[in-house]
């Protein structure tokens, strides 16, 4: 983080109904000068470990604010940039003040920031991640929970949850349409999730006939290889220009 050598990529979340791009989820890679791309599979751990996870998601968090602001000043159509909060973050920090100050500090507006927080970091002391997503809720930023269907959360906690979206986990999407289990799961989840209110959106969709069942079944947002690895900021704003060129025709 003292070096400089950290940096958000973006990878598209597009409409299935429309194939167009509304938002991005913010993936932080580090670029080692000796090691090359860090995976955060390798690192995160670690930083949650150490406590580290607070300074380096609270940059991310800033980035992605400033990121999406600068895109809706250039006239871009993006509804949201969604950004994972580690539970560490949310137990460990006052992490509602910390998103109010970075909203202030980077003149975003409240509803173009999405926060991802994984499903079992919901079952640990629910209560208290309750009352902070309340407390973010009130402030006009979005919610959703990652991979969902790989925890245990009840439903009972899931209804109390002030959430605007579930995203299914790529292990349900995988092997779809072809595993009949899987096809099963991604539908159950998808309506409930829709029967309390929430958007769904699906991760980990690479090829046509896996966006083809999600949007049969009325998922209504994708994310994955069919529409866009993750990218540097500048490479997302070429895709973002060539998709407003393409619309203008």
């Amino acid at each position: 983080l003292a070096r400089d050598q950290f940096e958000v990529y973006y990878q598209a979340q597009v409409s299935l109904e429309t194939g167009r791009i509304i938002g991005a989820e913010s993936l932080i890679r580090w670029i080692h000068p000796e090691l090359g791309v860090v995976s955060p599979a390798k690192f995160i751990p670690l930083a949650e470990e150490t406590g580290l996870i607070i300074p380096i998601g609270e940059w991310v968090l800033r980035q992605s604010a400033m990121q999406v602001k600068e895109w809706h000043d250039q006239g871009f159509d993006i509804d949201w940039v969604s950004v994972n909060v580690s539970g560490v973050q949310i137990q460990r920090s006052n992490f509602a003040d910390t998103v109010y100050g970075i909203l202030v500090e980077t003149d975003c507006e409240s509803h173009l920031l999405e926060l991802e927080i994984t499903e079992s970091t919901v079952m640990h002391n629910t209560e208290y991640v309750i009352d902070v997503f309340d407390r973010i809720k009130h402030l006009g930023v979005r919610l959703a929970i990652d991979d969902f269907g790989t925890g245990y959360s009840s439903l009972s906690h899931l209804k109390r949850l002030p959430l605007d979206k579930i995203k299914i986990d790529q292990s349900f999407v995988r092997d779809l349409p072809n595993n009949s289990d899987d096809a099963a799961i991604a539908t159950a989840i998808n309506a409930m999730a829709q029967s309390l209110g929430f958007t769904v959106i699906a991760e980990g969709v690479e090829t046509r006939q896996q966006a083809s069942f999600l949007k049969k079944i009325g998922c209504q947002q994708g994310q994955g290889y069919l529409y866009s690895r993750p990218v540097t900021a500048s490479e997302f704003t070429a895709l973002l220009r060539a998709e407003q060129l393409n619309n203008k025709k």
